[in-house]
């Protein structure tokens, strides 16, 4: 998928005169408010910025298979919704390809301005341009209903276990 910046109309979000533009996670993003966003889905912990650099460089490195993207609000300059992707290459399927969304959330600010359907909309179609033939999320109860309103259907059931 190629670099790009999307511009979102006012009229895609509510036409409330906040411009917004949906892109790749960018190095300076940290200080844009991307950690404290995430802190709004899950634990953080302290992230600095050494810490963070290593992790985005090592991310970067996957190039197409990894890819965050952000909608950044124009005027403040802050980050308003996050998510990201990974392709998963398997032997199924013709070697297939399935794309795994995970991490997005919408800044309590910004919700109501259907910004995470465009980040869910925006990783999708980056799954279809990369060849998969299916995307998987994983979701709470609470939220399959907006899943389902970006096309996501309920299939099966998630299992977890977490390392501490």
């Amino acid at each position: 998928m190629a670099e790009a910046t999307v511009r979102i109309a006012d009229s895609d979000i509510g036409g409330d005169n906040q411009k917004f533009k949906i892109r790749r996670l960018e190095i300076s993003d940290k200080g844009k408010g991307f950690i404290d966003l995430l802190g709004q889905l899950t634990v953080t912990g302290s992230v600095t910025d050494e810490e963070f650099n290593q992790r985005f460089d090592e991310i970067s490195s996957y190039g197409d298979d990894h890819v965050i993207c952000v909608i950044e609000e124009e005027s403040s300059g802050r980050i308003a919704a996050t998510g990201s992707v990974m392709i998963e290459k398997k032997f199924i399927r013709n070697c297939g390809k399935t794309g795994h969304i995970e991490d997005v959330v919408v800044d309590s600010r910004f919700r109501g301005k259907q910004l995470g359907k465009k980040v869910v909309e925006f990783l999708m179609d980056h799954c279809r341009s990369m060849g998969c033939y299916k995307v998987l999320l994983d979701s709470s109860v609470e939220n399959k209903a907006f899943y389902e309103k970006c096309g996501l259907i309920h299939k099966g059931i998630q299992m977890s276990k977490y390392f501490d």
